[in-house]
């Protein structure tokens, strides 16, 4: 390593302590929470002294202080006891002696724990003088315990403003939880030669068997899931509360995430809800982060309602004004402000917590498709329980989407059979008591009514603007093209007006519905420019207003702006680089 790249010694061994302070239980618990700032530039720490830590979990450190790394996480750990044992919960009137006193039972409480090495300028007294803050305190007024010990003045007033407040945080009831999960991890490190599956804590097991036992909804999707708390591979990924992964049929829950027994509630049927509302098959192309956060807050929306829990702190994404909307029309909102939902935090964090199968046609598969729809019969039989039972009313919106979800998918060319049916209406038939054919002639004294046909007022005619670039797949033109042909044909549309597209326009004009096929020409050109085609029709006189148009492209192609009623014909993944307003007919 170069000189110029190297730490220097002081920086290597702070560095040293923290992780030190990470591999603690407790904690590396309470490490997250807490802002720790080391530079020199507005650094409140004093020249003499070591760290200031300050209500809002602020923690200012010595910059160029030289110390070993077991001093440092002993600095770093009395630090964050300030803030779990509510130093900052009450003012006095003399914050020296407080603060000496709450030194003193920091002290102690590191003795007994044997963690660190306290630096020696610090002078901290054999034995320590038993007590509760507030008995120390008095004592020290009173002149009744004498202290000869140089604690440095750690307990900072105010707090730098640029740091946000995690006012969410109560210090007390946080190094609470931390304390407990701490406790736990021992007795399973202690149990870890018996036990070969490392259990999950209480608090996680109390909240599937509420589920089991008190929500028949999602009591099947509990049962089917494997609960995972791990912290190294939560760190690893980055899940900041918890995921979960389709494939594997796991939840992964951040232990460090100290969450409520009501929060952890909350997020357990958020993620169920993710399973089996199929949010992961759904995406269908779509930017799968920016699904995701539609996904979340659709689901926190109707948990709110349900009363399942407490919105956690973090990560939780919640409008009261998408009350509603599905997630498809959720994320047709936020694709107009990438800026801003992208910046989105999930229970995962920065990205979404519906982590993606490791393998890309996975859902495509005969396995996935099972699972699939094993995900989706739980939540089915859950909610026929929890209405049978009277177990409490449900969101109209969530009822919808089970439903609908126990329904077959309606495959794309019944779509577009249902587009041409909305377009084209069939011809009418009247009856007549014309002059019947000689056939009948045999009883030409006995009027016989027929039907014929009503001549149309004008012709039905359909533009159709084809992407004939290099990417399109002959698959796709061929399954595209002869659904197009056979419904026109059927429909009896009397023209087509065809319009080439790729990186130029190539005006075919008029055609046959059963000369379609034949026209088609792949010119392979780069880039596809389809807002010259569209303007083009516009500009037609002999193609009227109401003339619909189907644009059948790869998606890979500029941002357009489309007058008439129009639809789209693409491949199943692909993602149109704006909002379609038209129907999407997605070709598998």
């Amino acid at each position: 390593m170069s000189s110029k790249t190297r730490k220097d010694p002081a920086t290597e061994a702070f560095e040293a302590g923290e992780q030190l302070l990470q591999q603690h239980a407790l904690f590396a618990a309470l490490r997250p929470h807490i802002n720790l700032y080391r530079g020199v530039e507005n650094n409140e720490c004093p020249s003499l002294g070591w760290a200031v830590v300050y209500a809002n979990g602020t923690l200012h450190i010595h910059p160029k202080r030289r110390a070993t790394p077991e001093q440092w996480c002993y600095v770093l750990a009395h630090s964050l006891l300030h803030l779990g044992f509510g130093h900052f919960s009450t003012t006095r009137a003399h914050p020296r002696e407080w603060n000496l006193a709450c030194d003193l039972v920091i002290a102690r409480f590191l003795h007994d724990l044997k963690f660190g090495q306290p630096p020696p300028e610090w002078n901290i007294p054999d034995p320590l003088p038993p007590g509760s803050e507030e008995e120390l305190y008095r004592g020290l007024l009173d002149r009744q315990l004498h202290v000869v010990a140089n604690f440095p003045a750690d307990l900072g007033v105010g707090g730098p403003v640029r740091w946000r407040s995690r006012s969410m945080y109560e210090w007390e009831k946080l190094f609470a939880a931390c304390l407990r999960k701490a406790v736990h991890s021992v007795v399973d490190a202690a149990a870890g030669a018996l036990t070969p599956v490392k259990p999950i804590s209480v608090a996680l097991q109390q909240a599937r068997s509420w589920f089991v036992s008190a929500y028949p909804l999602l009591g099947a999707l509990a049962t089917a899931f494997e609960l995972v708390e791990d912290a190294e591979l939560c760190k690893a990924h980055d899940i900041r509360i918890a995921a979960v992964d389709f494939e594997e049929r796991r939840i992964y829950f951040n232990p460090h995430s100290t969450l409520t027994t009501r929060e952890l509630r909350f997020v357990m049927a958020h993620e169920l809800l993710h399973v089996g509302l199929s949010h992961g098959v759904r995406c269908q192309g779509r930017d799968p982060f920016l699904w995701n956060v539609a996904c979340d807050y659709v689901i926190n929306g109707w948990l709110q309602e349900m009363d399942i829990g407490d919105l956690p702190a973090f990560g939780c994404l919640y409008d009261p004004e998408l009350k509603g909307l599905s997630a498809e029309a959720v994320y047709d909102l936020i694709v107009r402000d990438l800026r801003r939902y992208r910046k989105c935090m999930t229970f995962a964090g920065t990205q979404g917590d519906i982590l993606r199968p490791k393998t890309p046609a996975w859902w495509a598969a005969d396995q996935g498709t099972t699972l699939d729809e094993f995900y989706r019969s739980c939540l089915a039989q859950g909610c026929a329980l929890h209405r049978e039972k009277g177990r409490g009313l449900l969101p109209a919106g969530l009822l919808a989407e089970i439903q609908s979800l126990q329904q077959p998918p309606i495959p794309w060319d019944v779509q577009l059979a249902q587009w041409f049916d909305h377009h084209f209406a069939p011809r009418e038939f009247s009856r007549t008591y014309a002059r019947a054919s000689r056939r009948q002639s045999s009883t030409p004294d006995i009027p016989r009514p027929r039907t014929v046909p009503q001549a149309r007022q004008a012709a039905q005619l359909l533009a159709v603007l084809l992407d004939t670039s290099g990417s399109m797949s002959p698959e796709l033109l061929g399954k595209a093209l002869g659904s197009v042909a056979s419904y026109s044909a059927a429909r009896e549309v009397d023209a087509i007006r065809l319009v080439f597209c790729d990186a130029a326009t190539y005006d075919q004009g008029y055609v046959q519905p059963e000369d379609l096929a034949g026209h088609v020409k792949v010119r392979g050109r780069g880039g596809t420019i389809l807002q010259p085609a569209l303007d083009l029709l516009d500009a037609d006189s002999t193609l009227p207003e109401r003339t619909p148009v189907l644009i059948i492209t790869d998606a890979a192609c500029d941002i357009i702006r489309v007058r008439r009623e129009h639809a789209y014909l693409t491949p199943a993944n692909a993602v149109l680089p704006f909002p379609p307003r038209g129907p999407q007919f997605r070709v598998k």
